[in-house]
């Protein structure tokens, strides 16, 4: 069928010689096939157990950090849950402005377990040497509550116990003051909220 055209060459066959040639060459190379496929195969036993070993220990660190996450969103849950759905909380939210930036600061206030939780968004970066203090107005005076030195543009979020008992909570406020902290407000007052 294919030589309609007849430009097939006829067969021939070939020269005794060449014929050997091909055979032996043939036959050398599937004699160092042998070795060949048996030092791939040890090749790949041993690199599969140093991966299975590779995964394992990956698998278990990976369960370990997966475990401590759990921990710690089941602690905040149980915190959070505590102060917002509490029908003893009061939330107050105190817009502010610092470095040019429109924020606010979120106090859920639960008066029965005499803590707080205080969350801080958009606030501005604070200079290396200062910070953010949040303050307690109570009816003897200021009391600091927390020292926030705001690094990174994300939100900050706090627990905070409450003054001793003999002190009665009457207000918030917030200052820029050196990074350590002051014992009593000395900087800028970024807000200062009665309840």
């Amino acid at each position: 069928m294919t030589d309609w055209l007849g430009m097939l060459v006829s067969p021939r066959t070939p020269r005794p010689e060449l014929k050997g040639r091909v055979l032996a060459r043939a036959l050398a190379r599937r004699r160092w096939r042998g070795p060949l496929a048996a030092a791939a195969l040890i090749t790949l036993a041993v690199g599969g157990g140093a991966g299975a070993w590779w995964a394992s220990r990956t698998i278990d660190a990976l369960t370990l950090e997966r475990d401590g996450l759990a921990a710690r969103v089941r602690a905040l849950e149980d915190t959070v849950s505590t102060f917002i759905h509490a029908p003893t909380t009061l939330v107050i939210q105190i817009p502010v402005s610092t470095g040019g930036r429109v924020g606010s600061v979120t106090i859920f206030a639960d008066s029965v377990r005499r803590r707080w939780l205080v969350r801080c968004d958009g606030l501005a970066r604070n200079a290396r040497d200062q910070a953010y203090q949040l303050w307690f107005i109570t009816d003897k005076g200021m009391a600091t509550a927390a020292v926030m030195p705001m690094d990174q543009d994300k939100p900050m979020v706090m627990a905070l116990a409450m003054p001793a008992a003999d002190q009665r909570v009457t207000g918030a406020a917030m200052s820029i003051e050196p990074r350590a902290g002051s014992a009593s407000p000395s900087g800028p007052m970024v807000f200062h909220r009665l309840l």
